[in-house]
């Protein structure tokens, strides 16, 4: 796990699913000094993972950004290791750039902490309190807030929803949703356009058990 940096802000940003252009058009609402933290999900189901898997990337290197680890990017992960060459990511990655990004993945951390908050993927597994990256109800029911307020993606939702010391950031942008990022410091939520309903159409709304 990591900790946080000594910079005064952070954003959350939630699942982006693929969707560059609205990626691209937050990064330009977002100040270019504060911290940034990909709180997973960040692959598949939108029209250009590739180019969102760089983009971030080039973020991280540069020392701004912290791509938390989701249920995709594991089983991305899997997929790389050879339990599904069916994964159509890893058909477009080709065997070259597949090793590398099996290592960058491999690096990425389940949660990011904070001054009195926590950034992870889903959310935290009540019987041990390690990070989880599936679950939902068990987490939203049993959370006693010994970590603050958790700021968690995975379950998508018309906009950034609040439960008690919870706040859900993942605003369906691959739905034709929004993409949104949170700021646990201010409170402050800033959010673009995603997919156009057009091309959201083409992608049918998972149950949850497939977020």
């Amino acid at each position: 796990m990591t900790t946080a940096s000594r910079r005064a802000h952070h954003w959350v940003i939630g699942d982006v699913h693929g969707c560059d252009a609205a990626l691209e058009a937050l990064l330009q609402k977002l100040p270019s000094d504060d911290r940034l933290i990909f709180c997973g999900d960040a692959i598949n189901r939108g029209p250009n993972t590739p180019a969102v898997m760089e983009r971030i990337w080039e973020l991280v290197e540069s020392g701004r950004a912290v791509w938390l680890r989701g249920n995709h990017e594991q089983d991305l992960i899997n997929a790389l290791q050879g339990e599904s060459v069916q994964h159509e990511i890893v058909r477009e990655l080709g065997p070259t750039r597949a090793q590398l990004w099996l290592r960058r993945l491999s690096q990425l951390p389940m949660a990011y902490w904070g001054e009195g908050w926590v950034a992870t993927h889903a959310g935290f597994d009540p019987s041990s309190w390690q990070p989880d990256l599936r679950v939902r109800m068990g987490f939203w029911q049993n959370y006693d807030g010994r970590f603050g307020d958790v700021v968690i993606g995975h379950t998508p939702g018309p906009q950034v929803r609040h439960l008690p010391q919870i706040v859900m950031v993942d605003t369906g942008a691959c739905y034709g949703g929004d993409l949104s990022a949170y700021c646990p410091e201010t409170r402050t939520v800033i959010s673009v356009p995603g997919l156009q309903p057009s091309s959201a159409d083409n992608l049918r709304t998972p149950s949850l058990s497939r977020c």
